[in-house]
């Protein structure tokens, strides 16, 4: 069987990259191209990270399947954590691609961040706040 060579780049790690090296029992869910873990510096409680399993910077570098295995993993967090915490009534996805961005770990990972009612004090604007002022 020919196998296309996106395919067989799928398995791609970068040694001394944080991410290609997470352990499986850091894993809270994985799927073949993606997995999830906990923020290790969470913005909110249940603060969760889905990351491709291959190496890649960037979003913008991922294969239409990555992006459609990471989607699926978005979708059953929010569901999860919906289920473990009854207060959750909103969500931030982000994803911060390059230093200027504010990416400090180069390997591509959405952020997936539970809100709350009343976590802050003017929630209006979400991610226009990124940059204060705008």
């Amino acid at each position: 069987m020919n196998v296309p060579a996106t395919t067989k780049s799928y398995g791609y790690r970068k040694e001394g990259c944080v991410f290609c090296s997470i352990p499986k029992d850091c894993l809270i869910a994985e799927s073949e191209l993606a997995f999830v873990i906990r923020d290790t510096y969470p913005v909110t409680k249940l603060h969760t990270l889905i990351i491709p399993k291959r190496h890649v910077e960037t979003f913008f570098e991922m294969e239409q399947a990555e992006v459609k295995a990471c989607v699926q993993l978005i979708n059953k967090q929010k569901m999860g954590i919906e289920a473990a915490d009854n207060a959750v009534d909103g969500f931030n996805i982000g994803i911060n691609n390059g230093q200027s961005a504010g990416q400090e770990i180069c390997h591509c990972h959405i952020h997936l961040i539970p809100r709350r009612t009343g976590d802050v004090d003017a929630p209006m604007g979400g991610v226009r706040h990124v940059i204060p002022g705008k």
